[in-house]
């Protein structure tokens, strides 16, 4: 089955304005499937789960039905999976609470390439109880930061590296198993920021060899809150501050308050979307057969295969532009592109694209450290992002929106 890109932007509402939507990895537009999830969610009866009223059943069903969705997504175990404000607020959070067994003069280790959602929690808890952060640099020239960037930085000491698993400034995916094993041969644990590598490529926490990775629904089609997936036996491990009353049980010791039921149903309703999208073997993924895990795997595929496609039109078509730099060059990457322009403002450009219906926007993306170490400062660059419903009429008129910036 080909990938059939207008069966896709038929399935969001939000395509009927007409705008070019370029703005995928600071968040995505939502299917119908998925708003008519979260609708009926709160159309039944709910209440506190439990096993005896409908309230309280439909609550447990809703729930139980999200963690086995984003463990299907993740590669990981539904009694890992931790629901979240965001993936910034659940980073806080486990900061915090493993910084509880750290010591002064422990290390932690973080990367300049990352947001700085995976940077600040770990510098301001290590600052909180002595440790040592030691920072790990990427290469401005490539965008790469390969394993022995980090692995230079590791010592006996150190006892957490929290590294991108994609750069949402550059697109850059890091060697994260290699990674993983320079950590743990060091006694490390590794957090993974996945928000950005989970929008686009399939994602497996074992073979990742990730020992907490955190990732964002509404940057994949659902609604706005993070996940969090790890080892349940790890969980189990850790003591985070919470109510007297509430739950000792995992992963529910790190839920605080009651659940929003209807964001956890969206978001079961976003991984069965992106099922759609691919067949596996022998496996007709449009009717549901297979298993979902499998169907996700076919679906990463043909949207890869979609997005490179069109990132490899879009910059084909910048280099007959001219003028324009793209810093997004690592041998892995998403299919993003962050661009400068030379003697003017991306966020000209980004206002410019705007007035003739093209979102890319300009800035640095909450990278900080990344777009610094580029050279770029807090400007950043204009950031073009594809996702699975952007088509060749969106990179023409981006393109052609360019190119009337520039003249």
């Amino acid at each position: 089955m080909s990938y059939d890109v207008g069966a896709v932007r038929a399935q969001f509402p939000a395509l009927r304005s007409g705008t070019a939507h370029f703005d995928g990895p600071g968040g995505t537009q939502t299917p119908a499937s998925v708003v008519a999830a979260i609708g009926e969610a709160m159309s039944r009866p709910l209440s506190i789960r439990g096993a005896a009223l409908p309230g309280e059943v439909n609550a447990e069903e809703i729930v139980r039905g999200f963690r086995q969705a984003m463990a299907d997504l993740l590669g990981a175990d539904p009694g890992g999976i931790v629901f979240g404000r965001s993936a910034t607020q659940l980073t806080y959070d486990f900061s915090r609470t493993l910084a509880g067994t750290w010591s002064p003069g422990d290390e932690v280790v973080v990367s300049r390439l990352d947001h700085d959602a995976n940077i600040r929690p770990w510098v301001q808890a290590a600052e909180r109880v002595g440790a040592v952060v030691r920072w790990a640099d990427f290469d401005p020239a490539t965008g790469e930061l390969p394993p022995e960037a980090v692995g230079a930085r590791i010592t006996g000491r150190t006892r957490l590296v929290a590294v991108t698993g994609a750069s949402n400034l550059i697109g850059t995916r890091p060697d994260i198993p290699a990674i993983a094993e320079l950590a743990h041969r060091a006694g490390a644990l590794l957090y993974v920021d996945g928000v950005h590598l989970a929008a686009h490529h399939p994602v497996d926490l074992e073979r990742l060899g990730a020992d907490f990775l955190v990732c964002s629904p509404y940057k994949f089609f659902g609604p706005h809150h993070g996940v969090l997936a790890a080892r349940p036996e790890l969980l189990d491990a850790l003591r985070p501050d919470k109510l007297a009353p509430s739950t000792e049980a995992v992963p529910e010791r790190f839920e605080l308050g009651t659940l929003p039921y209807e964001l956890m149903a969206g978001t079961r309703a976003a991984v069965d979307f992106i099922a759609t999208l691919g067949t596996e073997a022998g496996t007709d993924a449009v009717n549901g057969r297979g298993g979902r895990r499998e169907r996700l795997a076919s679906a990463y595929a043909a949207i890869d295969a979609h997005e490179s496609g069109l990132r490899e039109s879009i910059e084909k078509g910048l280099r007959e532009l001219g003028g324009v730099t793209v810093r997004s060059r690592a041998a892995e990457r998403t299919p993003t592109l962050l661009l400068t322009f030379e003697g003017r403002d991306a966020a000209d450009a980004y206002r410019a694209l705007a007035r003739s219906g093209v979102h890319a926007p300009a800035g640095s993306f909450y990278a900080l450290d990344a777009s610094r170490h580029l050279g770029l400062g807090e400007s950043g660059g204009l950031r073009v992002g594809l996702s699975a419903y952007n088509d060749a009429d969106d990179v023409e008129r981006l393109l052609t929106g360019l190119a009337g910036f520039l003249r």
